[in-house]
């Protein structure tokens, strides 16, 4: 082989190294920075791109997709001085490749460390309770703070959750406890109450009984009013009939009553229980004169045994 064709095999393999230094192909979901003599001139979009080579170089490759980074647990103290462990994780995305290559050394520290800090921050400045009842008043407090400050380096966060807010063990006893007592309390409460509505029915049910029962004397009292004012009438007109109708009802309705008391086995009729006889006379006297001639046809009899003579003897029922 001749010193021409070893000259021609260099060239062809230079130029061949040639291309191969200035075409670079970039990924999906990356992008790359180019440097000329360490300094940055440009970004290189995802396919295939040329550069010129030996004067430009790669100088960072940069995933631009969403990413997510692990907070650790770390001890917080919150604004009632209670200690609490807290861990939680991170999105963020990068949308300018320049600035997160060259505004920070490193990026995925850099975050953590900002996360770390505004979570110590903004929980510090919560009360325990709000704590642990509003965690997403937490997770938007933080991803306002720490994407503000994140901006600067070309990076979007997209959320920040917190996965575990974790008490001391003497605390979460304490906390079970009051929540115990909490609930107790309630139930007492619940109890009162239901023993008070209790009672305010039941006497509003003896106030609505006593309402009626004496609706009912009145009642009654007036029937008998107009009763004793009818016979009182009757009386007055010289009708004796009518007074010994109202007589002999209530000389039956007190012969009933001791009769059915559940002590009463025998009992003597007095003396005056023969007028009896003379008042059922009286009753048949008022039914002929209201239908007649004609009505109460047994009554007659009656009436002749009335006006007989009845030996003044009481007898035994």
């Amino acid at each position: 082989m001749s010193g021409f064709d070893i000259a021609a095999i260099a060239v062809a393999a230079l130029i061949i190294f040639v291309i191969f230094a200035g075409v670079k192909t970039v990924p999906q979901g990356f992008n790359y920075t180019v440097e000329r003599f360490q300094k940055y001139t440009r970004t290189l979009e995802p396919g295939l791109t040329i550069i010129i080579p030996f004067i430009d170089q790669i100088g960072r490759k940069v995933n631009m997709m969403e990413q997510v980074l692990d907070i650790p647990s770390q001890e917080v103290i919150s604004r009632d001085n209670a200690s609490v462990t807290v861990d939680g994780v991170a999105f963020y995305q990068v949308v300018d490749a320049p600035q997160a290559s060259y505004e920070v050394t490193n990026l995925e520290r850099a975050m953590m460390a900002l996360t770390m800090t505004n979570i110590r921050s903004v929980l510090g400045a919560m009360d325990l309770d709000h704590i642990l009842s509003q965690r997403d008043e937490i997770n938007t407090r933080l991803l306002h703070v720490v994407d503000a400050a994140a901006g600067a380096w070309g990076v979007k966060v997209t959320r920040i959750e917190i996965k575990d807010i974790t008490p001391p063990a003497d605390l979460v006893a304490a906390m079970g406890r009051q929540m115990k007592a909490e609930r107790e309390k309630r139930a007492a409460i619940l109890v009162a109450e239901g023993a008070k509505q209790a009672q305010i029915l039941e006497a509003e049910g003896r106030k609505e009984a006593a309402f009626r029962d004496a609706e009912a004397r009145e009642r009654a009292a007036q029937a008998e009013a107009t009763a004793t004012s009818l016979v009182s009438d009757a009386v007055a007109r010289g009708d004796t009939a009518a007074l010994n109708y109202f007589v002999a009802q209530k000389y039956v309705e007190a012969l009933k009553a001791m009769a059915v008391a559940p002590n009463q086995k025998t009992f003597v009729l007095p003396y005056e229980a023969t007028a009896l006889l003379g008042s059922i006379g009286g009753v048949a006297e008022l039914a002929r004169e209201a239908f007649g001639p004609q009505a109460a046809p047994g009554a007659e009899p009656s009436a002749r045994r009335s006006r007989g003579s009845v030996p003044p003897t009481g007898g035994a029922a």
